[in-house]
């Protein structure tokens, strides 16, 4: 990494930072992108550079989020389906503590604002659908099928709920109050079992020819 990706890392982590503390001190609609940029001690045009929205500001890492499922169907191995690599690849997150689960006590503030603002709500669910429409693809170059086929956007349109259904699990255990292992266990338990129902019906389904 040169020094100015290093300067730009930077810049970017301090301004994520900085608008996590103030949206956990004050709430995220009260908060203002003036205000983060004088946290983190730059010009609001430099913050509005990294961030276009105070939404980008909260889901800092959306992009890495919403390109999981697709990356999941990219990197599946030889004789492995799409729903299975998409299992797996959760599994791996769960027991790994992957910090985008929200998998822990620290992470109640975090999904407490997000049930505290429709603003916050209404990307989520865009990211929902980012998510979405990055494994349709996925799924349409790993079967090869054409633009115009529907199979992949209806099969994405399965795993993604699923995968949504399960992240929702988490997120209602955790500002419910529960031990953070208790949730990975059921976590863990569901997603074995509603992937096994799904693969039932997908067994082959983009699967990858062996080299």
């Amino acid at each position: 990494m040169t020094l100015r990706e290093e300067k730009k890392l930077a810049t970017r982590t301090a301004l994520a930072d900085a608008a996590m503390t103030l949206f956990l001190e004050r709430g995220f609609d009260k908060v203002t992108v003036a205000e983060v940029a004088r946290a983190a001690n730059v010009s609001v045009n430099t913050a509005f550079n990294y961030f276009p929205t105070k939404e980008d500001l909260f889901f800092d890492r959306q992009d890495e989020v919403a390109d999981r499922l697709a990356k999941a169907v990219r990197d599946r191995e030889p004789g492995e389906s799409a729903a299975a690599a998409m299992r797996r690849a959760f599994l791996e997150r769960l027991r790994d503590d992957d910090p985008t689960l929200g998998l822990s006590p620290a992470a109640t503030a975090f999904w407490q604002l997000i049930a505290d603002s429709p603003a916050l709500q209404a990307r989520l669910r865009q990211l929902g659908e980012r998510t979405e429409a990055a494994l349709a693809q996925a799924l349409s170059e790993a079967t090869h099928t054409s633009p115009d086929d529907p199979t992949p956007r209806l099969v994405a349109a399965v795993l993604a709920g699923l995968d949504r259904a399960l992240h929702a699990e988490i997120r209602h255990g955790i500002l419910a109050g529960e031990h953070p292992e208790a949730v990975r266990a059921r976590v863990i338990a569901a997603a074995t079992r509603d992937f096994d129902a799904v693969l039932t019906g997908l067994a082959d389904y983009a699967t990858r020819q062996g080299d």
